[in-house]
């Protein structure tokens, strides 16, 4: 039938129990991939010999390097917040995180088998503890965004996951969030 509409991917690893204590990296983007919620700053700098050529690397004369610094927006200070308050609603420990313009890269670690203590509502019963974490961060930032911001969608639908395997996927993770402000302009979800 042409009316049929198409059939979305599975986000989840079919057959995996969400709810066992473990680690999980997490990437939540933004509506569109729209850079709301922070912009980094200080990576490189361009001197007016460069023009409107945007340069990688600091051997070109002119081209000044920093670390980058992750500024907060308002967006950005509000889900900061949010994810802090995370432990004390949940049986999990928010391990690493960075939140940016677009995306949110978080590792979690979910430290015990019983139910989370944090919603109980009937319709939730279902859902593995990894999405009523994603779920309750998500819908607290949007409600306080629409505070702000009446009109905006906030969040793309879902999140993606990766399941951490072994001591050496961790501290890749680690390693790709800290360094992720770094890489900015080469990340796939990079928008000017």
């Amino acid at each position: 039938m042409e009316n049929e509409l198409p059939k979305r991917k599975k986000l989840r690893l079919q057959n995996f129990d969400y709810n066992t204590p473990r680690a999980y990296f997490i990437t939540i983007c933004t509506h569109n991939k729209k850079c709301t919620l922070s912009n980094i700053v200080g990576a490189i700098h361009e001197s007016p010999e460069m023009g409107n050529t945007i340069f990688h690397t600091s051997e070109i004369v002119g081209a000044i390097h920093e670390s980058p610094e992750i500024k907060l927006t308002s967006r950005g200070i509000i889900i900061d917040n949010i994810i802090n308050t995370v432990p004390e609603r949940f049986n999990a420990i928010i391990d690493s995180y960075v939140i940016m313009p677009n995306h949110i890269h978080i590792v979690i670690i979910l430290t015990d088998i019983e139910k989370t203590r944090a919603i109980h509502e009937s319709p939730l019963q279902s859902r593995s503890d990894i999405s009523k974490i994603i779920g309750y961060i998500k819908m607290n930032a949007s409600k306080e965004i629409h505070n702000k911001y009446p009109d905006e969608i906030v969040w793309q639908r879902g999140f993606y996951d990766h399941i951490i395997r072994n001591q050496h996927d961790y501290e890749n993770i680690v390693k790709y969030i800290y360094e992720n402000p770094m890489r900015w302009e080469y990340d796939q979800l990079y928008r000017d």
